[in-house]
């Protein structure tokens, strides 16, 4: 009931353009969804564009206190994470759950940005996309930002929400001898593949990365596909 109340009021307020549909695995295939995050909707969308019931999804910790967030959080079966703190309660939750299939969706910059631009991504998305070894899916969402939500909604005007899907990868097992710098090195590559998959304005403090410059080049040449409304 939840999510189908979810699915009806995002169809009613948002039309979202979807791009690289095709790059998502098929059916109940697992893998790891990584995103940025600029609005409190965007999980929402989440849940709405998969239509999977096996989403894995980190909710922070401070979501326990408000009633309505804490229900809609258990609902749809999230995870409550200390984003300040290694949460390894919560890291062998999303491995459980992984060993059993599903889509794991998560944002690496760990909160909403402040202005929609990309902020720094934190490692602990490529923690686990590294220890699972499953495909990585970069998703660049627009549209969804607090201030814009409100600002259209008030005047009663529809979201003009688009979501971007890359292409899948993978990233090399962990060495322990160099494992903070790997990991280092992950994180910016997933967040560089998300950046590539943005509006230069959305790209923030990924703007100038050198692994983006050869990204975007790699993607000039891919043939475009129409997105679908």
């Amino acid at each position: 009931m939840v999510m189908f109340l979810l699915r009806a009021i995002l169809r009613l307020i948002a039309r979202v353009t979807v791009c690289g549909l095709e790059n998502l695995p098929p059916g109940d295939a697992t893998y790891i969804a990584v995103t940025n995050h600029i609005g409190r909707l965007d999980p929402a969308f989440a849940y709405c564009l998969l239509q999977r019931k096996d989403i894995i999804m980190l909710v922070a910790e401070k979501y326990k206190e408000h009633t309505w967030s804490r229900v809609l959080a258990e609902a749809v079966d999230g995870i409550f994470v200390d984003r300040y703190n290694a949460d390894l309660g919560a890291m062998r939750q999303v491995f459980r759950r992984l060993e059993k299939g599903g889509a794991l969706v998560l944002a690496p910059e760990g909160t909403r940005s402040p202005n929609a631009s990309l902020i720094q991504g934190w490692d602990g998305a490529s923690y686990i996309a590294a220890k699972a070894g499953l495909p990585i899916i970069p998703v660049g969402v627009t549209g969804t930002g607090d201030k814009e939500v409100v600002e259209r909604l008030k005047h009663f005007k529809r979201l003009q929400v688009m979501v971007s899907i890359g292409q899948a990868f993978t990233l090399p097992p962990l060495e322990a001898r160099s494992r903070n710098q790997q990991l280092a090195n992950y994180t910016e590559e997933i967040m560089c593949r998300i950046a590539a998959l943005l509006p230069e304005s959305y790209r923030g403090m990924y703007a100038n990365c050198p692994r983006l410059i050869d990204l975007l080049a790699e993607n000039a040449r891919q043939p475009v596909q129409p997105p679908v409304i």
